[in-house]
């Protein structure tokens, strides 16, 4: 019996270690991110003109650097603070300099204990105004009688769900497939009081080390709005109590973890996920377990454990089991030390109501079957993603030979389609962009914050976002003619991606008239694209057949270059034509204006018919590289009056494609269809024509 636990928890153990990929830095859960950023930038643009929320991305999406097969990440969650607002500890003397997204106008609010620890008052305390000459920060000490107490009331609003000091966002919001937590907040530059002896208590195993001590503790932390649960229905306290957030200092102490820490915290949040063990069972307002205990319980385990017990025989089940007795004793005695706020229970007398059953499940859980528990519901939900090969092999496993085979046959594979996922997620981040900046548009706000996200994460979707930026804005100045914010959105994309200040771009770009500022934007984003897809092809050029010269036969046409787009498109032809996978070029109004009426027409038609087709899921968003080149293949034929024995050998073109594209590809088979038809009829007029000549030679 030990010897088949010892057995099933390797085959788990090697399992996580070989399917949690360390992923480069593109994922497409970043990139929504960064799209939830731009969003929360803009969101009261309306309401406060000169406040701006400066947004930021915490939770899982923030904390993971591993990528497991299963997902990790339920929703995104964005703090943002506004620039008008300040918190600093309680005594602690008025800042004279602040970060540039400050405002030149501040109220600072002091941080005041309340009577639970971690939990604090607001009061309002000095405003702080910025001199022009220094720029420096010049404080005012309001009467005592002006010290309002900040109310945790403001932060709802928008019409969203309320939970926790989050607003809940879903999905269908933005089309994307994360929900989002949006969590205002007030920023304190200043490590608080309230966890004054975390940066300093005696650490045996050298975790966190100096380094990472020292950048947690500069980052200081926030204060978001909501009472503790037992006074939320007090009259005043429930109304003007906050909690300090460490969400920034747990971000760089859980990206300081090892791999395999990393993957115990994967592994104890699914199993508590999957077991229900942190659903409320009743409507008593009572604490119920969360993702926050077993986060506390993972970052205490790795100051109190050393190096050697997470490493010495890599038993990732063996651990987990561990820290979930761990847990079970926490449970039991109703006590849970928060990690960095001293003397605060995370584990109070409210959970006693609630945590019975669970502490019940938790206590009886042991390595055998735990090992057990992850092979059914871990190893065996994995096969599920595979071919149906490899997951035929988990309906029947009697020996822990045949499971251990079982399980590197879906590590194999999921080796091999490494690079191909990374495609996708490419494929999805790009068209999550142009949906994002299609339908929500751009404000110079929301601007800064996509070029800032993108640039955290790969060159090529920050060059992506830069083409669909300008196409956006030529398509806004093409119908309304050219804006303030418009120069300034501009000046961001150029600026960003040429490194030129704002003062040598202004007279460049406002010296333009409209017609000639378009097609400067049209042309530089046809560089952009063209530069993507020299990167896509460098890099996924084995699992995708991809030609980079779509985006410049697109452009070549509209300019009425006929012959350089029917070389350029009869190419990529030959490449793409028995291709098993092509990239897709979007159909959205950014990308239709590069295209010949026809297709526009078509687009407009589907939308009638079926609105999704503007959903990041529908493939009638897009047409495919193939489609694209025989249709500009098809226009240029007929423009350069090509003989009939040419355009039948472009009509085989077309029958092949026909054949190769599913059929839920409507858009693509209604340009194919469309092509075909006028295929047929330059057919027929010519043996019109011919026929007519012989007659008048007769």
């Amino acid at each position: 019996m030990a010897d088949g636990c010892c057995d099933a928890s390797k085959i788990v153990s090697t399992f996580l270690l070989n399917t949690c990929r360390l992923p480069p830095r593109l994922s497409q859960r970043g990139v929504e991110a960064a799209l939830w950023c731009a969003l929360t930038a803009d969101e009261h643009a309306e309401d406060a003109k000169e406040v701006e929320f400066i947004p930021s991305v915490t939770g899982s999406v923030a904390e993971f650097y591993i990528e497991p097969m299963l997902p990790y990440v339920g929703d995104i969650d964005v703090m943002s603070y506004n620039n008008v607002m300040l918190a600093i500890p309680r005594g602690h003397s008025p800042p004279t300099q602040l970060p540039a997204e400050f405002h030149n106008r501040i109220y600072v609010h002091e941080i005041t204990d309340s009577l639970l620890p971690g939990y604090v008052y607001l009061p309002v305390r000095y405003l702080l105004t910025q001199g022009l000459d220094d720029g420096k920060y010049k404080s005012v000490e309001l009467e005592y009688e002006e010290w309002l107490y900040l109310s945790n009331k403001s932060r709802k609003g928008g019409g969203r769900n309320i939970h926790g000091p989050a607003r809940f966002t879903d999905q269908s919001h933005t089309r994307t497939y994360l929900s989002t937590d949006a969590v205002p907040c007030i920023r304190c530059l200043s490590w608080p009081l309230q966890a004054a002896d975390w940066p300093t208590r005696h650490r045996n195993y050298g975790w966190p080390d100096s380094a990472t001590l020292d950048r947690v503790v500069s980052n200081g932390c926030d204060v978001v709005g909501v009472a503790h649960r037992q006074c939320r229905q007090l009259e005043w306290i429930g109304d003007y109590q906050w909690r300090l957030s460490f969400s920034r200092a747990e971000i760089v102490l859980i990206n300081s973890w090892m791999p395999l820490q990393q993957i115990v915290y994967h592994m104890l949040r699914y199993f508590v996920k999957t077991e229900r063990l942190t659903d409320c069972t009743d409507d008593s307002g009572a604490g119920t377990l969360s993702n926050y205990h077993i986060k506390t319980l993972m970052l205490w385990a790795c100051e109190l454990k050393p190096t050697s017990w997470w490493t010495e025989d890599l038993n990732l089940v063996r651990i987990s089991a561990e820290l979930l007795n761990t847990l079970s004793v926490w449970l039991t005695d109703t006590r849970c030390l928060h990690y960095f706020v001293n003397n605060c229970n995370l584990l109070d007398n409210s959970f006693r109501p609630t945590v019975g059953s669970v502490t019940n499940k938790v206590m009886l859980i042991e390595e055998g079957y735990l090992s057990m528990w992850f092979i059914n519901n871990y190893i065996g939900q994995c096969a599920q993603m595979c071919p149906a090969y490899i997951s035929r092999l988990f309906y029947h496993i009697p020996s822990n030979v045949e499971l251990q085979n079982a399980a590197l046959r879906i590590v194999h594979w999921r080796l091999n389609t490494s690079l191909l996922d990374l495609w996708r997620s490419l494929y999805m981040s790009e068209l999550t962009i142009t949906y994002a900046v299609s339908v929500h548009s751009l404000s110079v706000r929301s601007c800064v914050r996509w070029v800032n996200e993108l640039t955290k994460i790969c060159q090529h979707v920050s060059v992506y976002f830069s083409a669909v930026a300008l196409l956006h804005v030529a398509c806004k100045i093409s119908r309304n003619g050219f804006s303030d914010d418009d120069v300034d959105i501009l000046l961001i994309v150029f600026g960003h991606n040429f490194n030129q200040s704002c003062s040598d771009l202004s007279p460049r770009i406002t010296e333009l008239n409209t017609s000639e500022l378009v097609e400067l934007l049209q042309t530089s984003a046809v560089e952009y694209l063209t530069t993507c897809r020299q990167f896509m092809a460098r890099d996924f050029g084995s699992v995708v057949t991809i030609v980079t010269t779509d985006f410049e036969a697109m452009y070549a046409y509209k300019l009425g270059d006929y012959q350089r787009c029917l070389q350029l498109s009869t190419q990529n032809i030959h490449t793409l034509l028995y291709a098993v996978r092509m990239p897709d070029v979007p159909t959205f109004p950014e990308f239709i204006q590069l295209l010949h009426d026809d297709i526009v027409s078509l687009k407009a038609l589907t939308l009638i018919i079926d609105p999704k087709c503007r959903l990041l899921d529908n493939h009638n968003a897009c047409i495919t590289q193939l489609t694209l080149s025989l249709y500009l293949m098809i226009q240029c034929q007929l423009k350069l009056h090509h003989s009939v024995t040419s355009l039948a050998k472009t009509l085989y073109y077309i029958t092949v494609a026909q054949r190769r594209h599913l059929p839920d590809r409507t858009m693509d088979h209604l340009t194919l269809k469309l092509i075909e038809r006028k295929v047929y009829l330059a057919t027929w007029r010519l043996a019109l024509k011919l026929t007519a000549r012989k007659c008048e030679i007769q």
